[in-house]
């Protein structure tokens, strides 16, 4: 599948989004607020003004230092020092709920990126960008069925960062770039081709087993007898399709109308991460519970 397809089949399902709720859930403040919430009090840009231009979506490697023990563990100075043994008591963390927050950019006539509300209906010449954001750093997957046939996964993708799909807590991912180095390959634009598409988003805190990402995914999709985009293990996939059953919570915000802002267009060309001052994502899905390893959504969309 070429990018502009997938990028394409992306956008197809952001539309259906809000239908997604059901009154048992959450209320809005509550999904929203603790989405919201790990997102620092102020950007990292202040904190880091040398961001590397183009962020990295690989896993980070392993530090060389030593590890930090865990909460409750006892520590002993060393003898030579003379000092008394003490317990270290690093803050407590809570592990959130898994969330993604996306937020739907429609170009208007002035060539500007405005927020535009992921139900509306879109016709041919239509141009759009996406930006995803997550509440923890994690791996992100996007499968494609068409038609309820086999899948594919689009997300990663080896002719996209590296084949790397790794995400860090509220610094954004820009689909397509706004950065490009041609206008064609800056927006998503509608072609006249309807068309009905079932996108499967999974968020995890750990990547999913079998299934080729970074160097792997690019040497697999290199080989000729391999068929790309790759398509997961039965097992997994029917595992995934069973945790769609169970939807997560999902909220969709009513402000729309207003341009993309610097500093949102800086944390995604510079890795930066957003802070609470910046605006909130139009769309917010969440697990249930905080021990859900992986938050799988699935989203569907026929275009007009």
């Amino acid at each position: 599948m070429k990018v502009k397809v997938v990028l394409f089949a992306l956008l197809l399902a952001l539309a259906g989004i809000g239908r997604a709720q059901s009154p048992e859930q959450q209320s809005e403040g509550d999904v929203r607020g603790a989405f919201l919430t790990t997102r620092p009090k102020v950007s990292s840009k202040a904190t880091n003004p040398d961001a590397k231009s183009k962020p990295s979506r690989r896993r980070p490697k392993s530090s060389a230092a030593t590890p930090t023990p865990p909460t409750g563990t006892l520590t002993t100075a060393p003898a030579s020092q003379g000092a008394k043994s003490n317990i270290a008591r690093p803050p407590k963390t809570r592990t959130p709920k898994l969330g993604l927050g996306l937020t739907l950019f429609k170009r208007d006539p002035n060539g500007l990126a405005v927020r535009v509300d992921p139900s509306h209906v879109f016709r041919k010449g239509d141009r759009v960008r996406v930006l995803l954001e997550t509440n923890a750093d994690g791996h992100l997957y996007i499968f494609n069925t068409t038609d309820g046939g086999q899948p594919a996964m689009i997300y990663p993708n080896s002719e996209l960062d590296e084949g790397g799909n790794y995400i860090q807590s509220h610094v954004p991912i820009e689909i397509p770039s706004s950065v490009a180095d041609e206008e064609r390959l800056r927006w998503l634009s509608f072609d006249e081709h309807p068309g009905a598409e079932r996108l499967f988003f999974v968020f995890t805190r750990e990547p999913l087993p079998a299934v080729p990402i970074e160097d792997d995914l690019i040497t697999y999709c290199r080989d000729a007898r391999n068929k790309c985009p790759a398509q997961p293990a039965a097992d997994l996939w029917a595992r995934i399709q069973s945790e769609s059953y169970s939807p997560p919570q999902t909220v969709v915000a009513q402000k729309f109308g207003k341009a993309q802002t610097a500093n949102e267009h800086q944390a995604t060309t510079r890795g930066i991460g957003l802070s609470k001052d910046d605006p909130e994502p139009s769309v917010v899905m969440m697990t249930a519970s905080a021990n859900t390893a992986r938050l799988v959504a699935t989203l569907d969309l026929v275009h007009k």
